[in-house]
């Protein structure tokens, strides 16, 4: 490695060090100006952190090298994310289908992203595929383990039995009017 590619490294590691103790003193100090417990939130940046470091030494890596660590530095960093929207919401359950934020979607973001800073078409367009299939998989998920089953408290799952009771009662009520009323 010559002196000029050893400095810009440096001056790499520098600024991403810089931006992660600014975004950390402004992280403390709104928990002090509107009274947030910011220790008891913080704990996820210790994933976050290192994730997005991880990132940032895959672009000074050879090619292949350098992508497999961006995707690994993709799934630590969204890991880290959905732990910190947890803390924040109290939802330890959603991990049920928060996993698919974790893989496929974190993998092809971290993707997406070096084949962006790379200018590599083809790793672009795999990260946004896995983008689109992870965030599908997320909905679906979601959907279903909120909505219908009600998975905190919420949603259709308090009332799918009833409704399900309702409706098969409906169904055995039109075929017996219709069978009835052929006879006639």
């Amino acid at each position: 490695m010559d002196k000029q590619s050893e400095k810009t490294g440096i001056t790499r590691t520098n600024a991403a060090l810089g931006v992660t103790l600014i975004v950390l003193g402004l992280v403390f100090l709104v928990g002090e100006l509107f009274d947030i417990a910011v220790g008891q939130f913080i704990w996820p940046f210790f994933v976050i952190v290192p994730g997005v470091m991880l990132f940032l030494g895959a672009l000074m890596l050879e090619e292949e090298v350098g992508q497999a660590l961006a995707m690994v530095s993709g799934i630590v960093t969204m890991v880290g994310l959905i732990l910190l929207v947890q803390s924040l919401t109290d939802n330890w359950a959603s991990w049920s289908y928060a996993w698919a934020l974790v893989a496929p979607t974190g993998v092809g973001i971290g993707l997406w992203l070096f084949g962006s800073l790379k200018e590599r078409a083809d790793l672009m367009k795999s990260g946004k595929d896995l983008v689109k299939v992870g965030l599908g998989i997320f909905v679906v998920a979601a959907v279903f383990f909120e909505l219908i089953i009600g998975l905190n408290g919420h949603g259709l799952g308090t009332y799918a039995l009833p409704l399900l009771l309702i409706g098969l009662g409906f169904v055995l009520l039109v075929r017996n009017v219709r069978a009835n009323w052929h006879k006639v």
